[in-house]
């Protein structure tokens, strides 16, 4: 992981849904909650602004997080985030610890790679249909991926790639192919456009009424 990101908190002490209407408008913070590990879940308080501007970076939601509170530092992930049901704002986020030593649970996204120049899309017409764009992992916080990668280069036409298909890191699982095979999802696939199928379809059936009817002369 190259990149990394620091959070500024602060105590919280008053709780109530009062007190965190006066933290958002007069300190410009949102409450948050620290949880998880051996240790009790401490309530805190994070700018607002400085969190809206490191969820514009798709990094932040897959990697792990230091928070500092009152000098100290903790390893944390994102695991809520709860935002304002019609103004652009957060209202609340929740922290996980992590642990070097324990597995974690974390949805990274998937990165197409090579789709445009794909021959199935380029030569062929094919459209890519994405059924997902993010899948969920479980691995020790050194080994979290930033993200996984799908090369869609030798994707056929009509051919489906699924989560067994996908190249994974060492130490990386999908939460979701631990479950059984009735769980290998679809994760994209190349078909040819609807209308492009129908004027293929239509084009054979009045080859085959002229055929038909040079017959019958």
């Amino acid at each position: 992981m190259s990149q990394e990101f620091l959070i500024e908190a602060f105590p919280r002490g008053d709780q109530g849904r009062g007190a965190s209407r006066r933290l958002r408008r007069e300190e410009r913070k949102i409450p948050a909650i620290i949880y998880g590990g051996k240790k009790e879940a401490v309530s805190i308080s994070i700018w607002h602004n400085e969190l809206k501007k490191a969820l514009e970076n798709e990094a932040f939601f897959s990697h792990i997080l230091t928070i500092e509170l009152e000098g100290k530092k903790e390893s944390v992930i994102l695991k809520d985030l709860q935002r304002h049901p019609y103004k652009p704002l957060l209202t609340h986020a929740d922290f996980l610890r992590v642990d070097k030593d324990h597995e974690i649970h974390v949805n990274v996204p998937l990165h197409f790679l090579n789709e445009e120049t794909a021959p199935a899309i380029k030569l062929q017409g094919g459209v890519a249909n994405h059924q997902i764009n993010e899948v969920e992992v479980i691995c020790l916080p050194q080994n979290l991926p930033e993200f996984l990668e799908v090369d869609m280069t030798a994707v056929e036409m009509d051919q489906v790639v699924h989560l067994s298909d996908l190249k994974l890191p060492k130490g990386v699982r999908i939460a979701a192919l631990l479950q059984g095979e009735d769980h290998d999802l679809p994760v994209v696939a190349i078909h040819k456009p609807r209308a492009a199928k129908t004027e293929d379809t239509d084009e054979g059936e009045d080859g085959e009424a002229g055929e038909e009817g040079e017959d019958k002369e």
